[in-house]
């Protein structure tokens, strides 16, 4: 096993987050909080425990969002990537910034896309952690 992921998030894109958090509320109940990381404004509703959704702005795309994204437990998001590439999944965007953490995303063997996510406060690498 690769990670165990501690929550799973889906992370849509949307062009206007007003209208989106509008329609949310109005047609599934959902109350967003509107948060504000180093990427800029975004939305959130923590739904369970363990299963969250954020709509981000920008221009939706039919087919890759909504992405499920999975939260790193332990950190070692570089590695995971890096094991991922080993094992032959399409990595479409390497490690890099995401509100308050890190971020990634990879094609699973049949090219649907999926995120992993680390908080900001977990090492990048395994190795980090050791230390």
């Amino acid at each position: 096993m690769l990670f165990k992921p501690s929550e799973a998030c889906l992370v849509y894109h949307a062009s206007d987050l007003e209208r989106s958090a509008r329609f949310y509320a109005d047609v599934l109940g959902i109350a967003f909080e509107r948060r504000d990381a180093g990427a800029g404004p975004f939305l959130f509703a923590r739904l369970s425990a363990d299963f969250s959704i954020s709509v981000m702005p920008g221009q939706p795309q039919p087919g890759s969002s909504p992405l499920v994204t999975f939260t790193l437990a332990e950190g070692g998001i570089a590695d995971v990537v890096a094991a991922l590439a080993d094992y032959g999944a399409t990595i479409v965007s390497p490690v890099g910034d995401a509100p308050d953490g890190k971020g990634a995303a990879f094609l699973d063997p049949d090219g649907h896309p999926m995120g992993l996510y680390q908080p900001l406060d977990k090492p990048l690498t395994r190795k980090e952690t050791a230390q």
